[in-house]
């Protein structure tokens, strides 16, 4: 704790996590654990796959190979500090530590947003345009894609770092929440908060707007193209792609949109911790098998590649 101007400023804040209950930590521990460690190799195991197997050094991979990796950042960001609070006496993160969490976060999670409207483009133009796919999208461009990408995710953290550099915490040091969001850090703050909120509502939101508009807009082309072609096989193949995606999609914007995109309310709602649980822990585990178990090409990349070191 530090004084200033006679108010007793917090440096230390206490993680409430999921459950008060002492009985379900064991359980959700394990359960954590479980989904971590299946994310970890799916994701892990996908950027090795691609790393590795010439024939998938093309944009539609390349794409699949930064979603794993950013996938992953964002379970390891949050899932092992949960799980060692599941036992700790006293879930203490310093101030230091919470900004630094949120920020790596907001990296990973802005980043995706990004990544997610460029694969949505990727497909877009191989299905709509395919003559003119290899000239439009090349590996040069998807590279450049991916670089902005993280460069979007990166100045849209230090943006909301440096508006959380401004706030003070006095009366209450208790994160009700499982990891920093800022959302929750707000909500205790002694600092008026309205320029933060605004913050959030016009970054964010103008972040979610744009990604997901350009996703919508590829897809609907797509599923119109495929229509025009009036080929049954071809239909099927689109809704199985386009639907798998598009699930995938809507259980991480669901949560982002309700989450920092809503008015500001008093309370932090214990909704919002399972609305975290989808795009923290849930999609990143769902997104390999969602995107990659269901590509013949990458079955058939990972089935040589057992081969070659069985």
């Amino acid at each position: 704790m530090e004084k200033e101007n006679n108010v007793t400023l917090l440096t230390k804040f206490v993680l409430t996590g999921l459950t008060h209950q002492p009985q379900w930590n064991i359980p959700l521990f394990l359960l954590f654990l479980v989904i971590y460690l299946i994310t970890i190799i799916g994701n892990v195991g996908l950027m090795t796959l691609i790393s590795t197997d010439p024939h998938l050094h093309i944009p539609m991979y390349l794409f699949l190979g930064s979603l794993a990796f950013v996938d992953t950042s964002i379970s390891s960001i949050v899932v092992p500090k949960m799980m060692v609070n599941f036992f700790a006496k006293c879930q203490l993160i310093s101030l230091p530590e919470c900004m630094l969490q949120f920020f790596l976060f907001n990296i990973s999670a802005t980043t995706e947003c990004f990544l997610l409207a460029a694969m949505a483009y990727d497909r877009y133009t191989a299905i709509c345009n395919p003559l003119l796919y290899p000239v439009v999208m090349n590996n040069g461009l998807c590279i450049r894609l991916i670089v902005l990408s993280f460069i979007g995710g990166i100045l849209h953290a230090f943006i909301h770092e440096g508006f959380l550099l401004r706030l003070t915490f006095c009366n209450s040091n208790m994160i009700h929440h499982f990891y920093c969001d800022i959302i929750s850090l707000l909500k205790i703050s002694c600092t008026d908060t309205s320029l933060n909120y605004l913050i959030v509502f016009i970054f964010s939101g103008s972040i979610q707007v744009f990604t997901i508009s350009t996703i919508l807009i590829s897809y609907t082309l797509v599923l119109i193209t495929i229509f025009k072609k009036k080929s049954v096989k071809g239909i099927r193949k689109a809704f199985s792609t386009c639907g798998a995606h598009l699930l995938s999609v809507s259980l991480y914007y669901g949560p982002l949109l309700f989450m920092y995109v809503r008015p500001a309310t008093q309370q932090v709602d214990d909704g919002d911790m399972i609305d975290s649980l989808f795009y923290t822990i849930i999609i990143p585990v769902l997104n390999p098998i969602i995107y990659s178990l269901r590509n013949k090409q990458v079955i058939d990349s990972l089935t040589k590649f057992l081969k070659r070191i069985v």
